[in-house]
């Protein structure tokens, strides 16, 4: 009995030393026991904070019928993420549509989108195709669609990500939000250059960095690579949102929420 009592006493003065030496750990051990993006509710949350950026909205499920030019020399941004004709994912939502629901309502615009990638024109496109993409969004096979490109470019890749960097669920948000915004790549303005310019002035949690400091230079390197494109230069998703939950240590992403974007104030209660 003495010597159980003396060996749970002394584990646990080694465990109170080890993690005073190394506080990352401490984020590492708690990071364990909390939720990660991908539950349900936290994924929510994450779902209505891009939403509350890319359509001025938390209600992301209204979304899937959205589509207009916004200027950014992408062409058309439309649905729940805000798919591009420039960038291409516009194109992979559709073509998938097409895969699931032959001969439908978008199909016959797939050789104009694949026309527009890399370039902002309407060709092909136009008012018939704003029209049409509004009345596809009535099909549940279709926001399935957009459901799925969203998860697999964008959402499940930043929770992988984050969690090979040791980040709990408001790292693994930011990396979604990165990838939203500047697209997977690895050139310095994509999420993959974005996190190699972070790596080079802190570690991640994962390889002994503290997930602040670490989260911060990834942020700081973000808004570097928005301030160089006159489409991204408002740095408010990031500076009154991102880092207000920095700021107050929400790993976690508990709710309640709080923030600002493009001049408005959204919470979630």
């Amino acid at each position: 009995m003495a010597t159980s009592v003396f060996c749970r006493w002394f584990f646990a003065r080694y465990l109170m030393v080890f993690l005073l030496c190394f506080p990352h750990n401490l984020v590492q051990v708690r990071g364990l026991r909390a939720a990660d993006l991908s539950t349900p509710a936290k994924k929510e949350v994450a779902m209505q904070l891009v939403s509350s950026a890319e359509n001025s909205s938390l209600d992301w499920r209204k979304q899937y019928s959205y589509i207009e030019d916004i200027k950014d020399g992408r062409g058309y941004t439309g649905g729940i993420v805000g798919f591009t004709s420039g960038t291409g994912d516009m194109l992979d939502v559709v073509q998938l549509y097409q895969k699931r629901q032959p001969g439908n309502i978008l199909a016959k615009y797939l050789p104009a989108l694949r026309r527009a990638a890399n370039s902002d024109t309407h060709e092909g496109l136009g008012s018939n195709f704003v029209r049409d993409w509004k009345l596809a969004a009535k099909s549940r096979v279709f926001k399935k669609c957009q459901d799925d490109e969203r998860d697999r470019v964008y959402f499940n890749p930043a929770v992988k990500q984050g969690k090979v960097d040791g980040l709990r669920a408001l790292g693994q948000f930011i990396y979604y939000d990165a990838l939203v915004m500047h697209g997977p790549g690895d050139d310095p303005s994509s999420f993959g250059g974005i996190r190699k310019k972070a790596l080079k002035s802190q570690k991640p949690p994962s390889q002994g960095g503290l997930e602040r400091a670490y989260l911060d230079a990834f942020l700081n390197a973000r808004v570097a690579a928005m301030k160089a494109e006159d489409a991204h230069d408002d740095i408010s998703r990031v500076d009154d949102a991102e880092r207000v939950f920095l700021r107050s240590n929400n790993f976690d992403l508990n709710t309640p929420l709080k923030w600002r974007v493009y001049g408005d104030t959204y919470a979630i209660h």
